[in-house]
């Protein structure tokens, strides 16, 4: 589908609930059209180097697999896989014939006063927030599949992805940004080539599992009864499957980008607490520098959106961000080599 396809199905209200005022979300790789009690997540027809989602059969494979990953949290979010069919000029998500075109996850759409990405920005996130957070994790770490079998130069070799973005940066931001990516991955690839021990070691001990891949704050609802975790990584097993401090370093990072570095270091106490995995100052720095890798995949992610913006001021809002997650990362690469 395109976003015209999706802006049809959207204009004529075709889906399972009547009365609904539609509303589009649109992230780099997804559609999420929230609608009356559910949301319903569209794939993009795209194919990137860490993605394909380029074919109809992939698209449902993976709507299907988000389905399955997601339900390991154990909130009741996601439901089922809808097709999304074709009927003359119109786009429907009811029970109409048609040709089926794609598919939709469908879920339980959830307060959005209560995501925590927007809790942070009005100041409304609190410690005991941070703790139920922080004892929810820890409890779905401990249950998640150990991986046995890791490439441990993987979290290097995706640090390198940044490079793929070097030149339209340098383009769009300046030199200097060019420079700060080179950097940076020079850095990365000497802190991966001295820790190869410490990460055999905590591949051994088990601390490589099967997790989020994606946990930052806006993929958290800070629900009265519990928090609500969603939005895992399906597209790519490697982007999961991940050392525990890696994991957690992604809401960590994400919440010093907030200016809530206080929640950050309350959060990692708390989880030290119910599960220990960062038990000593190797393992600290090694925190600091997962840390460094997920401001690294924001400012990539954030160049791509720019990449495929629409209009000017967007692409220069993701630029922006772009900028932002760039000068975190160097910040944590400074303490990075300093503990060298």
């Amino acid at each position: 589908m395109t976003r015209g396809d999706i802006d049809n199905l959207i204009l004529h209200w075709n889906f399972p609930e009547t009365g609904c005022n539609p509303e589009i979300i649109e992230t780099h790789i997804s559609w999420v059209v929230l609608c009356g009690q559910f949301a319903y997540k569209i794939k993009k027809p795209i194919h990137y180097h860490f993605l394909d989602f380029s074919t109809i059969k992939k698209r449902k494979f993976y709507c299907e697999r988000e389905i399955d990953l997601n339900k390991r949290f154990g909130d009741d979010v996601y439901l089922d896989v809808l097709p999304v069919k074709k009927a003359g000029d119109k786009f429907f998500l009811s029970n109409v014939e048609g040709k089926i075109v794609d598919y939709a996850v469908r879920m339980r759409k959830l307060n959005r006063e209560r995501q925590m990405d927007v809790l942070l920005k009005d100041g409304k996130v609190t410690l005991n927030d941070i703790e139920q957070l922080a004892e929810k994790i820890a409890g779905f770490h401990q249950r998640a599949a150990i991986v046995i079998e890791k490439n441990l130069a993987d979290v290097g070799e995706k640090f390198l992805d940044l490079k793929y973005e070097k030149e339209f940066l340098q383009e769009s931001i300046g030199q200097r940004t060019a420079a700060q990516v080179s950097g940076a991955i020079n850095l990365s690839n000497l802190f991966i080539e001295k820790s190869k021990q410490l990460l055999a070691l905590r591949l051994k001990e088990g601390f490589f599992r099967d997790c989020h891949g994606d946990l930052h704050a806006k993929n958290i609802f800070l629900l009265p009864s519990s928090p609500v975790l969603f939005d895992c990584i399906e597209f790519n097993d490697d982007y999961r499957q991940v050392d525990v401090l890696n994991d957690i370093a992604f809401l960590c990072m994400d919440l010093d980008a907030y200016g809530w570095g206080n929640f950050a270091e309350h959060f990692i106490k708390h989880y030290n607490i119910f599960f220990p995995v960062m038990r000593n100052d190797e393992e600290k720095l090694l925190f600091v520098y997962y840390k460094s890798y997920r401001a690294n995949i924001r400012a990539k992610v954030n160049s791509l959106r720019a990449r495929t913006a629409s209009d000017s001021r967007s692409k220069n809002l993701f630029l922006k961000e772009t900028t932002k997650y760039l000068q975190l990362m160097s910040s944590y690469l400074k303490m990075v080599e300093h503990g060298l």
